[in-house]
């Protein structure tokens, strides 16, 4: 209870912080916007943690740069903060926003704006959680902050960079928002699946059987690798985009489909990784192509993890408090870091809702609890 609130005094500090990333518009294709969040988030970490503390700076050509902070523990335990600070609005969002505060029904007070939610609170309470256990000198591990720019569009140039250091890891947060208040422990992987097939055009009214329709075929093929969905086990599989032919009196000579697959299990992975290489479709003069990306693999609530999260609960039950937790559809880079086997806990970040939505918030009140909530458990473990 004295660290929560020791923390609570600290609000409009954290707030002030908060206010100034989000002010900061980083598209994730934005690059000089992208520039401009890793310099605001440098001077909050230098004035936060120290004049002396050392940033590295990990270009990415094509991205926003990495950002990457070790701060030395008092222990051999090693502890790694992930968050990532692009978002999924362009550049003028901001102007257009309509209501940055306001209160909801209940009187509870919501603070308002672009990639508030999703992640730049979160990155922020990061930030302070290690600036709590360095300044109240705190039993703690050695904390690395690694801040990517390119988590909304799946991380490509960071992900190597996460598992890195995840290695060697004893603990592991990822500050994404919550839930509705419960943070996460369990999330999809994603497989992003293009589907190309080739046939044969020719003329639909004179000659329609000289042709091996390729629409026709990937239709069929859609259609079967959708019955490869289980609901009982989370896994969803959807056709979102189609396209092809070039007229309708004209049999499709190409055809191309899109989909996204998510599952909650390895094995799932495996057995739609199978299944997909063996849909069969009735023109065999139409060829087609299968080239499966799984985007994120599945982060799965380990032993390891789970022990993770009774810490939690053993420190909110010290502060006079609960947590819950919950298993999301959506994926992080806490999916890279799960299957490492390092305990894991995301969504520790912000409470509120609305992520990628124009009326995405955060409830500020709760921001203390989150930070003393990780900070309690990282120094009782270290």
């Amino acid at each position: 209870m004295k660290l929560l609130t020791g923390v609570e005094k600290h609000l409009d500090e954290i707030i002030s912080d908060i206010t100034c990333l989000v002010e900061t518009e980083t598209y994730s294709t934005d690059l000089k916007g992208l520039d401009d969040g890793a310099d605001k988030i440098k001077k909050i970490l230098t004035a936060r943690l120290g004049a002396n503390i050392k940033i590295e700076t990990i270009p990415a050509e094509g991205f926003g740069d990495h950002l990457v902070v070790t701060v030395p523990g008092t222990s051999g335990k090693k502890a790694l903060f992930v968050g990532h600070y692009d978002t999924v609005w362009p550049q003028g969002t901001l102007v257009q926003w309509q209501q940055r505060e306001k209160t909801d029904a209940t009187g509870r007070r919501q603070l308002s704006g672009p990639g508030i939610f999703d992640m730049k609170t979160g990155l922020v309470q990061a930030i302070w959680v290690t600036k709590v256990l360095q300044e109240w000198d705190l039993p703690r591990p050695t904390i690395t902050l690694l801040i990517n720019g390119d988590e909304e569009i799946g991380s490509p140039s960071s992900r190597a960079l996460i598992e890195d250091h995840s290695k060697g890891s004893d603990m592991a947060f990822v500050f994404e928002a919550s839930h509705e208040g419960k943070v996460k422990t369990s999330r999809k992987g994603v497989g992003l699946i293009t589907v190309e097939a080739i046939g044969v055009e020719s003329h639909a009214g004179l000659n329609p059987g000289d042709g091996a329709s390729a629409i026709t075929a990937l239709m069929e093929w859609c259609l079967e690798a959708v019955k490869l969905a289980n609901p009982v086990e989370g896994t969803t599989v959807n056709v979102g985009l189609i396209s092809g032919g070039t007229g309708s009196n004209v049999v499709a000579g190409k055809a191309t489909a899109k989909l996204d697959i998510r599952l909650r299990t390895f094995a799932e992975q495996e057995r739609l990784d199978v299944a997909l290489d063996q849909i069969e479709w009735t023109d065999d003069r139409v060829k087609i192509n299968v080239t499966k990306g799984w985007n994120r693999p599945p982060m799965e609530f380990t032993p390891a993890s789970q022990d993770l999260y009774r810490e939690l609960e053993t420190t909110a039950l010290e502060m006079g408090k609960s947590i819950e937790h919950t298993a999301v559809g959506g994926a992080s880079d806490a999916n890279f870091i799960a299957p490492l086997g390092i305990p894991v806990i995301c969504g520790i970040g912000a409470d509120g809702a609305g992520a990628h939505a124009r009326h995405e918030f955060i409830y500020p009140d709760s921001i203390p609890f989150f930070i003393a909530l990780v900070a309690g458990t990282v120094s009782r473990l270290a």
